[in-house]
């Protein structure tokens, strides 16, 4: 579901609190009981039903009724949560359109001192036992519903860009709520969709931008052709939520997987063959 400004500005105060209630309550429930939701707002039962149907139909909810009729956010709902926050502290002034969407997030372009782009994490449902083994910064145990675990996607992505920001070519980072990260907009297109006048070039650009995140201690973790964004005479790194220290027991595998993943573009692309021993002696002279 694609969100309109229109639909996270006209958003009924009431229907904003239950939608706050429900989220608080999931770390507790998967499905958040009407009784809980009825105590926690104050408002009457016919009220709660009420803006609970709204919410349904706006798709921002999802209700189950067996055992108990209970009420879950799902992503929809979290992002308006997240962007009327963000609203509210003049971060985001207005949602614009639709930019992409990932593996485990979707883009929006927006605005406010200037235009920016929001990221809005989101960690599967199905995919979520999968990627709680695989990230280390995601809870082993307890209960840690998928939309907190978009969460703390988010936050990771947004440390990290903090990080790099000063010396690394990576979006600004301008502010995070719950799962939505906002940054500055990149002019430019990804390396993927593009086709570059000077490949040996633009190759030698990315493995600089390697070189400098690695000296900073981070090392990206999943770098490929789709999160190298290529603006003229400059490439900009995107997407770390997978990021690890290079201190990190696995790090020489991570580094490996990209300096070779972002070869095998280039080899397949523009039949680039560039030895990995070379790439590697450039990004850790």
């Amino acid at each position: 579901m694609r969100l309109s400004g229109e639909e996270v500005r006209n958003l009924h105060k009431y229907e904003l609190k239950v939608l706050q209630i429900i989220e608080r309550h999931m770390q507790r429930y998967d499905w958040v009981p009407r009784e809980i939701i009825t105590r926690s707002s104050g408002y009457s039962d016919g009220e709660v039903a009420y803006r609970l149907g709204q919410l349904l139909e706006k798709g921002f909810i999802k209700f189950e009724a067996v055992p108990y009729e209970g009420y879950a956010l799902v992503f929809a709902g979290y992002d308006v949560i997240a962007l009327r926050s963000l609203a509210s502290k003049d971060i985001v002034t207005s949602l614009g359109p639709f930019i992409g969407e990932g593996k485990e997030s979707v883009v929006y372009e927006a605005m406010g001192l200037g235009p920016l782009a929001i990221k809005l994490h989101r960690i599967g449902q199905r995919a979520f036992r999968q990627v709680r083994i695989k990230r280390e910064y995601l809870p082993r145990e307890g209960h840690c519903p998928w939309l907190l675990a978009s969460h703390y996607s988010a936050q990771r992505e947004y440390d990290a860009l903090k990080k790099l920001v000063s010396t690394v070519n990576v979006p600004v980072p301008i502010g995070i709520n719950r799962h939505a990260v906002v940054m500055s907009y990149l002019e430019g297109s990804p390396l993927n969709r593009v086709t570059v006048s000077d490949p040996r070039e633009v190759l030698t650009l990315i493995l600089e931008e390697i070189r400098k995140s690695c000296q900073l201690g981070v090392i990206h973790g999943d770098l490929s052709e789709y999160n190298v964004i290529v603006d003229e005479d400059r490439v900009y790194l995107i997407d770390w939520p997978q990021w690890v220290e290079t201190r990190h027991q696995n790090a020489p595998a991570f580094l490996e997987h990209d300096i070779r993943t972002i070869l095998g573009f280039f080899k397949k692309k523009y039949r680039m063959d560039v030895p990995y021993d070379e790439a590697m002696e450039r990004v850790l002279q």
